[in-house]
């Protein structure tokens, strides 16, 4: 319990397990890596806190926190399927995809969102290889989407 008690020292809580929104499965384990399937950010079944174009409609700090709520639902999708956020051994990857609008190129600080609560959370063992990419459009016009694949303990 002491990841989840780190998350509410920092005034968060884990959501309720995010609902897959079409034909696919939440998370898949293969050995002892979690591959955490894509989300908007949308926290306990609400409707988005934010929708569209970053750079047009929702602005760089807008899109940080909704990246911060995939993060959250992530934890929520790890807890359901370890038992535990203890049984992280380490952050591995995260992919992060920001709905842009044309010329907004800030898509790492966007993806921070989810990066920096991993770090906040893990320390070393949060820190992880990442990608984020600019894309035209994506699911409920949602800002941002993103993914993550951890190392489970033994």
């Amino acid at each position: 319990m002491e990841i989840e008690k780190k998350l509410n020292e920092l005034g968060f809580k884990v959501p309720s397990v995010p609902k897959p929104a079409a034909t696919y499965i939440g998370y898949v384990q293969v050995g002892n890596l979690l591959f955490v399937g894509g989300n908007v950010g949308r926290i306990d079944g609400q409707p988005l806190k934010y929708s569209g174009k970053v750079g047009d409609t929702v602005t760089l700090e807008q899109a940080y926190e909704m990246a911060r709520h995939c993060a959250l639902n992530h934890l929520a999708i790890i807890k359901a399927a370890l038992g535990s956020l203890d049984r992280v051994e380490r952050v591995v990857k995260v992919i992060g995809y920001v709905n842009v609008a044309p010329g907004f190129t800030d898509m790492p600080k966007v993806v921070n969102g989810e990066s920096d609560l991993l770090v906040q959370l893990w320390g070393e063992r949060g820190e992880h290889t990442r990608a984020a990419v600019g894309v035209a459009s994506l699911s409920r016009d949602a800002p941002v989407e993103t993914e993550i694949i951890v190392q489970v303990r033994g």
